[in-house]
Protein backbone atom coordinates (compact mmCIF):
# COMPACT_ATOMS: atom_id res chain seq x y z
CA UNK A 1 0.00 0.00 0.00
CA UNK A 2 1.15 3.35 -1.12
CA UNK A 3 2.51 5.53 2.16
CA UNK A 4 1.41 8.97 1.44
CA UNK A 5 2.02 12.58 3.87
CA UNK A 6 -0.39 15.40 2.53
CA UNK A 7 0.38 18.96 3.34
CA UNK A 8 -2.85 21.47 2.79
CA UNK A 9 -3.70 24.29 4.53
CA UNK A 10 -7.46 24.05 3.67
CA UNK A 11 -8.59 21.38 6.09
CA UNK A 12 -12.15 20.59 3.90
CA UNK A 13 -10.10 20.15 0.92
CA UNK A 14 -7.16 17.94 2.89
CA UNK A 15 -10.42 15.94 3.70
CA UNK A 16 -11.51 15.59 0.02
CA UNK A 17 -8.38 14.75 -1.11
CA UNK A 18 -7.65 12.28 1.86
CA UNK A 19 -10.90 10.88 0.75
CA UNK A 20 -9.88 9.93 -3.03
CA UNK A 21 -6.85 8.66 -2.10
CA UNK A 22 -8.05 5.88 0.56
CA UNK A 23 -10.73 4.96 -1.99
CA UNK A 24 -7.67 4.45 -4.19
CA UNK A 25 -6.24 2.15 -1.92
CA UNK A 26 -3.56 4.27 -0.72
CA UNK A 27 -2.60 5.00 3.07
CA UNK A 28 -2.43 9.04 4.21
CA UNK A 29 0.17 8.40 7.03
CA UNK A 30 0.26 11.68 7.86
CA UNK A 31 -2.27 14.72 7.10
CA UNK A 32 -0.81 18.57 8.02
CA UNK A 33 -1.48 22.21 7.20
CA UNK A 34 2.17 23.50 6.18
CA UNK A 35 5.18 22.77 5.06
CA UNK A 36 6.91 22.85 8.17
CA UNK A 37 4.60 19.86 9.38
CA UNK A 38 4.82 17.97 6.71
CA UNK A 39 9.03 18.26 6.15
CA UNK A 40 8.51 16.82 10.10
CA UNK A 41 6.26 14.41 9.11
CA UNK A 42 8.44 13.22 6.25
CA UNK A 43 10.90 12.67 8.65
CA UNK A 44 8.99 11.04 10.61
CA UNK A 45 6.86 8.52 8.68
CA UNK A 46 9.29 7.88 5.88
CA UNK A 47 5.99 7.87 3.19
CA UNK A 48 6.59 6.43 -0.10
CA UNK A 49 5.36 9.95 -1.82
CA UNK A 50 4.52 13.63 -0.85
CA UNK A 51 1.78 15.67 -1.90
CA UNK A 52 2.28 19.47 -1.14
CA UNK A 53 -0.20 22.35 -1.52
CA UNK A 54 1.79 25.09 -3.16
CA UNK A 55 -0.04 28.10 -0.82
CA UNK A 56 0.66 27.39 2.52
CA UNK A 57 1.08 29.54 5.76
CA UNK A 58 5.23 29.15 7.04
CA UNK A 59 6.73 27.31 4.26
CA UNK A 60 4.82 26.69 0.71
CA UNK A 61 4.46 23.65 -1.29
CA UNK A 62 7.49 24.48 -3.67
CA UNK A 63 9.65 26.28 -1.01
CA UNK A 64 9.03 22.59 1.21
CA UNK A 65 10.02 20.77 -1.95
CA UNK A 66 13.35 22.81 -2.25
CA UNK A 67 13.99 21.75 1.55
CA UNK A 68 13.33 18.32 0.48
CA UNK A 69 15.55 18.55 -2.51
CA UNK A 70 18.34 20.53 -0.91
CA UNK A 71 18.35 17.73 1.86
CA UNK A 72 19.19 14.95 -0.30
CA UNK A 73 15.30 14.21 -0.16
CA UNK A 74 14.71 12.65 -3.75
CA UNK A 75 11.21 10.62 -3.04
CA UNK A 76 8.56 11.49 -5.38
CA UNK A 77 6.37 14.97 -4.47
CA UNK A 78 3.15 16.21 -6.36
CA UNK A 79 2.07 19.49 -5.87
CA UNK A 80 -2.01 20.83 -5.91
CA UNK A 81 -2.76 24.03 -7.12
CA UNK A 82 -5.35 26.06 -7.50
CA UNK A 83 -3.27 28.36 -9.96
CA UNK A 84 0.69 29.17 -9.98
CA UNK A 85 2.77 31.96 -11.43
CA UNK A 86 5.19 31.40 -14.06
CA UNK A 87 8.27 31.90 -11.56
CA UNK A 88 6.64 29.60 -8.83
CA UNK A 89 6.56 26.81 -11.96
CA UNK A 90 10.33 27.27 -13.08
CA UNK A 91 11.16 26.87 -9.58
CA UNK A 92 9.24 23.89 -9.15
CA UNK A 93 10.87 22.23 -12.42
CA UNK A 94 14.10 23.26 -11.26
CA UNK A 95 13.65 21.50 -7.70
CA UNK A 96 12.99 18.64 -9.71
CA UNK A 97 9.32 18.01 -8.85
CA UNK A 98 7.91 14.54 -10.06
CA UNK A 99 3.47 16.37 -10.48
CA UNK A 100 1.87 19.61 -10.90
CA UNK A 101 -1.85 19.09 -10.89
CA UNK A 102 -4.47 21.62 -10.48
CA UNK A 103 -6.73 21.49 -7.49
CA UNK A 104 -10.09 22.24 -10.22
CA UNK A 105 -10.94 18.41 -11.36
CA UNK A 106 -7.70 16.83 -9.50
CA UNK A 107 -9.91 14.00 -8.27
CA UNK A 108 -8.99 11.54 -11.31
CA UNK A 109 -6.37 13.13 -12.41
CA UNK A 110 -4.20 13.11 -9.24
CA UNK A 111 -4.58 9.02 -8.91
CA UNK A 112 -2.77 8.74 -12.61
CA UNK A 113 -0.52 11.52 -11.54
CA UNK A 114 0.26 8.86 -8.50
CA UNK A 115 0.58 6.14 -10.59
CA UNK A 116 3.17 7.64 -13.07
CA UNK A 117 5.46 9.30 -10.45
CA UNK A 118 5.65 6.29 -8.95
CA UNK A 119 6.68 4.30 -11.49
CA UNK A 120 9.00 7.01 -12.47
CA UNK A 121 7.62 9.38 -15.06
CA UNK A 122 6.57 13.00 -14.56
CA UNK A 123 2.96 13.83 -14.41
CA UNK A 124 2.45 18.09 -14.99
CA UNK A 125 -0.78 18.83 -17.00
CA UNK A 126 -0.71 20.42 -19.93
CA UNK A 127 -1.51 24.07 -19.39
CA UNK A 128 1.74 24.26 -17.25
CA UNK A 129 4.16 22.65 -19.63
CA UNK A 130 2.79 24.96 -22.45
CA UNK A 131 3.44 27.79 -20.45
CA UNK A 132 7.17 26.57 -19.30
CA UNK A 133 7.97 26.39 -23.07
CA UNK A 134 6.48 30.04 -23.79
CA UNK A 135 8.41 31.02 -21.06
CA UNK A 136 11.37 29.66 -21.88
CA UNK A 137 11.13 30.07 -25.75
CA UNK A 138 14.29 32.37 -25.89
CA UNK A 139 16.92 30.66 -26.53
CA UNK A 140 15.44 27.71 -27.48
CA UNK A 141 17.73 26.67 -30.10
CA UNK A 142 21.04 27.24 -28.28
CA UNK A 143 23.14 24.20 -26.38
CA UNK A 144 22.78 21.52 -27.44
CA UNK A 145 19.95 22.10 -29.28
CA UNK A 146 22.64 22.71 -32.27
CA UNK A 147 22.97 19.42 -32.98
CA UNK A 148 19.48 19.17 -34.40
CA UNK A 149 18.63 19.73 -38.20
CA UNK A 150 17.01 23.01 -39.13
CA UNK A 151 13.57 21.69 -39.47
CA UNK A 152 14.27 19.66 -35.98
CA UNK A 153 14.79 23.31 -34.59
CA UNK A 154 12.48 25.15 -36.35
CA UNK A 155 10.06 22.37 -34.66
CA UNK A 156 11.53 23.28 -31.21
CA UNK A 157 11.13 26.72 -31.53
CA UNK A 158 7.12 26.77 -32.27
CA UNK A 159 6.64 23.91 -29.77
CA UNK A 160 8.59 26.88 -27.23
CA UNK A 161 6.46 29.21 -28.22
CA UNK A 162 3.46 27.17 -27.46
CA UNK A 163 2.13 25.73 -30.49
CA UNK A 164 0.19 22.74 -30.58
CA UNK A 165 1.48 19.66 -33.25
CA UNK A 166 -0.85 20.93 -35.76
CA UNK A 167 -0.22 24.23 -36.10
CA UNK A 168 4.03 23.44 -36.25
CA UNK A 169 2.78 21.06 -39.18
CA UNK A 170 1.09 24.08 -40.84
CA UNK A 171 3.73 26.69 -39.94
CA UNK A 172 6.24 24.38 -41.65
CA UNK A 173 4.86 22.54 -44.24
CA UNK A 174 4.18 18.98 -43.19
CA UNK A 175 1.70 16.93 -41.65
CA UNK A 176 0.98 16.83 -37.94
CA UNK A 177 1.84 13.07 -38.31
CA UNK A 178 5.02 13.62 -39.25
CA UNK A 179 5.61 16.10 -36.47
CA UNK A 180 5.50 13.54 -33.96
CA UNK A 181 7.90 11.40 -35.52
CA UNK A 182 9.79 14.64 -35.74
CA UNK A 183 9.52 15.45 -31.97
CA UNK A 184 9.82 11.47 -31.08
CA UNK A 185 13.31 12.17 -33.00
CA UNK A 186 14.15 15.35 -31.08
CA UNK A 187 13.51 13.48 -27.84
CA UNK A 188 16.26 11.18 -28.48
CA UNK A 189 18.62 13.31 -30.09
CA UNK A 190 18.00 15.42 -26.28
CA UNK A 191 17.67 12.20 -24.42
CA UNK A 192 14.16 13.33 -22.92
CA UNK A 193 11.18 10.70 -23.31
CA UNK A 194 8.41 13.42 -23.76
CA UNK A 195 7.41 17.16 -24.41
CA UNK A 196 7.47 17.65 -20.37
CA UNK A 197 10.95 16.84 -19.87
CA UNK A 198 12.09 18.94 -22.57
CA UNK A 199 10.06 21.96 -21.39
CA UNK A 200 12.35 21.24 -18.20
CA UNK A 201 16.00 21.16 -20.42
CA UNK A 202 14.81 24.32 -22.42
CA UNK A 203 14.54 26.38 -18.95
CA UNK A 204 17.45 24.57 -16.92
CA UNK A 205 19.15 26.33 -20.55
CA UNK A 206 17.36 29.41 -20.53
CA UNK A 207 18.72 29.67 -16.50
CA UNK A 208 22.10 28.95 -17.14
CA UNK A 209 22.79 31.40 -20.13
CA UNK A 210 21.53 33.53 -17.54
CA UNK A 211 24.04 33.39 -15.13
CA UNK A 212 26.49 33.47 -17.88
Amino acid sequence: MTRIVLADDHGFLRKGVESVLQAGGMEVVASVGDGIAALEAVAREDPDLVILDVRMPVLGGVETLRAMRNGGDGRPVILLTAELEDKKLVEALQAKVDGIVFKEGAEARLELAIRQVLAGSRYIDIDLVDRALDYAATDAVTGPFSTLSERERKIVEAVANGSRNREVAKEIGTTEGSVKLYLHRIYWKMGVKNRTELAVMVLDMKNRSKTK
